[in-house]
């Protein structure tokens, strides 16, 4: 195998937080669906399959490096929120801890010199700070509008015109 032990496991742990990133925002999507919240419903499915898909191409780098996957038990996610602020509040909250645990990784397989890991690293690092800044603005709008039911309704709008993960 060309990864060290150490790497392999962080890597089956960061399949982990993705797949349980993923599961939180399918929990929130379902909860977005009920508050008839469509847009913010789907803006959350669609962040549930691309979290997937960071996933996926995390198992999918193990596998390519002739190290062995090991899926854990996922935590369940919350299923209840206070309101849409609470949600995306939530979502940064997710996103900021996600850009810490790649910055870990990245430092982890630096020192490992697993080097292969490392390149494959700054794709998500990129990926964060794109996650990070959109998770921002949609907590700074939900702040601007405040209870402002037909603003939320328009934000809601503007959240479903986000297209495919």
């Amino acid at each position: 195998m060309s990864m060290s032990q150490v790497v392999v496991d962080a890597l089956n742990q960061q399949i982990n937080n993705e797949l349980t990133a993923s599961y939180e925002y399918l929990a929130m999507s379902g909860w977005c669906e009920g508050q008839t919240l469509q847009g913010s419903a789907k803006w959350l499915r669609l962040q549930s399959q691309e979290e997937y898909g960071h996933a996926m191409k995390l198992h999918d780098f193990v596998l390519a490096r002739g190290g062995h996957v090991e899926l854990k038990a996922l935590p369940a996610p919350t299923q209840s929120f206070k309101s849409l602020h609470d949600v995306f509040d939530k979502v940064l909250k997710q996103e900021q801890q996600v850009s810490q645990q790649i910055d870990a990784l990245y430092d982890l397989a630096f020192k490992e010199k697993s080097f292969a890991a490392t390149v494959e690293l700054q794709w998500f690092l990129t990926e964060q700070v794109e996650e990070e800044k959109s998770s921002r603005e949609i907590v700074a709008k939900l702040k601007l509008v405040g209870n402002d039911v037909p603003s939320v309704l328009d934000l809601d709008r503007e959240l479903g015109a986000r297209s495919g993960a």
